[in-house]
């Protein structure tokens, strides 16, 4: 009997050291139940009571297993010449692999027709696995990637992912009423259906492996469950609501994205508990600036309650999917949740001299840290998106109060323009200087030697805002609705480009190369993002020819 006893507390103590020391390389997470990851989610707070801390998302290690994987740290960083170069974020470009020896040829409708099919029976037969996508693969399709080089069962939900591609078949069909299109867009739904969790959403994966299903946060980053729920929602639609998988699975997202708004119209990046927040736990109040800030998210003397979050745009793309929901479903709730969306945007505006927006909010509404490198600060890229959300509720709503903020917006920001026509992701509180960071993650004045995985330079999409408000003001409350989207630039010389670069297979083949397998590709790239941006406007094309001949 002592003996085992003796036995049992060396195990028993083994186990303890095993897990300080955290899983072995060779271990896969531990898969929990619905039913005890909701009794631990009961301990977890709703938001976040501190700043995120570190440097970027841990790339060098596999998401789903959290082993260590080589080519994920080679990729962690660039060459050092790229390194010093300021990242910018631009406009996506089709970058064809080979270029096609003329494009003066006329398009067709039909000829259209047949390479909008080509592509999608390629992509569907060829690219998808069990329905679902990532982002990027090489032309042979041996290499596959998103955040990061998959080598398993994962399909991505952040877009460009599943949604994205579900969406172009969407866009596809519309366009030629062919049943294969649709088909491949039920697949897609299919496999983010088997993926999406008890909370309503979905995180940035799905794994298509038998019992690996993982019961965890709904993910409202990256437009992640937003665009899944939107594509849902729009596939429900186009089946005439009959299939009650996707309609209760588009409804389920819709219901958690309305029960998780903050009384102030916010949103949080992560849903752990289906509860409403309460007004006396957030009040609702003008966003301000801060007494001081530190300069590093380590600086707090108490740590701010993290609440609101338009990093990455979170709030202007569930506005979007509840402004669709309204429009699908008719539902009152939705359109009353994106009103009180926009309600927040105008909330969190700071005040002069700096009438924009920042990534991130406490309870307060003062600006604090988000990540080690996402300061407190006035954000270019996001004020860019929230102009453009006001601008589509008025449009929407024909409530001018969302209309009236645009014009000192748009001043504010045309003045902040850098030397070369470009925003500075970040300007300091008040001062209004643009704020950088070293690849070591210090504050300074310089992007002289920024990190590499973030944009800290983008491109200005400020005359196109300005064009859209002043199209907006003109028109009186009868016409609104009837503005459509902007038409496409050029729309038939793209579509003969983008037909006379689709290769045999029905494939859009493109240079450059695999970021995180860090190799050019003989083959070429098949991204994801081209693949959807590509059916866009074929799909447009044929369209507008139906109606010319009409």
């Amino acid at each position: 009997m002592k003996a085992w006893i003796v036995v049992s507390v060396l195990l028993l103590t083994a186990a303890a050291r095993a897990d300080e020391r955290g899983p072995r390389a060779g271990d896969r997470a531990k898969r929990v139940s619905p039913e005890v990851q909701a009794r631990r989610d009961e301990d977890r707070p709703r938001d976040a009571d501190r700043p995120r801390e570190g440097g970027q998302r841990d790339r060098t290690r596999s998401p789903e297993t959290g082993r260590f994987m080589p080519e994920r740290a080679a990729a962690a960083e660039l060459p050092e010449a790229t390194a010093r170069k300021t990242p910018t974020s631009t406009r996506y470009t089709f970058q064809p692999l080979k270029k096609p020896v003329s494009t003066d040829a006329p398009v067709t409708r039909e000829g259209a027709v047949a390479a909008l099919l080509q592509a999608v029976r390629f992509f569907h037969e060829k690219v998808a696995l069990q329905g679902g996508y990532l982002w990027e693969y090489s032309g042979d399709l041996r290499l596959r990637e998103a955040e990061g080089p998959v080598e398993d069962g994962r399909i991505w939900v952040q877009p460009p992912g599943t949604p994205t591609i579900g969406a172009a078949f969407l866009d596809a069909y519309e366009a030629t009423g062919e049943q294969v299109c649709l088909e491949a867009a039920r697949d897609a739904s299919r496999v983010l259906i088997r993926g999406q969790f008890h909370t309503g959403g979905w995180d940035y994966f799905v794994t298509t492996e038998p019992g690996d299903k993982r019961p965890v946060r709904t993910n409202l980053d990256d437009d992640t469950t937003q665009a899944a729920t939107r594509f849902l929602m729009r596939l429900d639609q186009t089946l005439k609501f009959k299939d009650s998988t996707v309609h209760d699975a588009a409804r389920k997202a819709l219901h958690s994205l309305l029960l998780v708004q903050y009384p102030n119209g916010g949103w949080f990046v992560f849903i752990r508990k289906l509860e409403p927040y309460r007004v006396e736990e957030y009040p609702v109040v003008q966003a301000s600036y801060p007494e001081s800030w530190p300069r590093s998210p380590q600086g707090y003397a108490e740590r701010p309650r993290i609440c609101y979050i338009l990093n990455d745009n979170l709030v202007p793309n569930v506005i979007r999917t509840m402004l669709d929901a309204w429009e699908i479903y008719r539902d009152e709730r939705a359109l009353a949740a994106a009103k009180k969306g926009g309600d927040f945007l105008l909330l969190a505006r700071m005040p002069d001299p700096q009438p924009a927006w920042c990534q991130t909010y406490d309870v307060k509404m003062h600006p604090v840290w988000g990540r080690a490198f996402e300061p407190p600060a006035i954000a270019g890229a996001e004020s860019q998106t929230v102009l453009e959300s006001l601008l589509m509720l008025y449009q929407r709503t024909g409530d001018r109060k969302y209309l009236d903020p645009v014009p000192r917006s748009l001043a504010y920001l045309r003045a902040s323009l850098l030397p070369e026509g470009t925003l500075a992701r970040f300007y300091e509180l008040k001062t209004n200087r643009p704020l950088y960071f070293t690849r070591k993650y210090e504050l300074t004045y310089s992007g002289a030697d920024t990190p590499t995985h973030y944009g800290f330079v983008w491109e200005s999409r400020l005359d196109e805002i300005e064009a859209q408000y002043k199209r907006l003001a003109a028109a009186d409350s009868a016409s609104l609705s009837k503005l459509g989207s902007s038409p496409i630039a050029n729309l038939d010389q793209q579509a003969r480009l983008i037909i006379a670069c689709l290769d045999e297979r029905g494939a859009w083949l493109e240079a450059g190369p695999l970021r995180f397998h860090r190799i050019e590709p003989d083959s070429g790239v098949i991204r994801c993002r081209t693949f959807a941006e590509n059916v866009r406007v074929l799909s447009r094309f044929i369209l507008e020819k139906r109606f010319a001949t009409k």
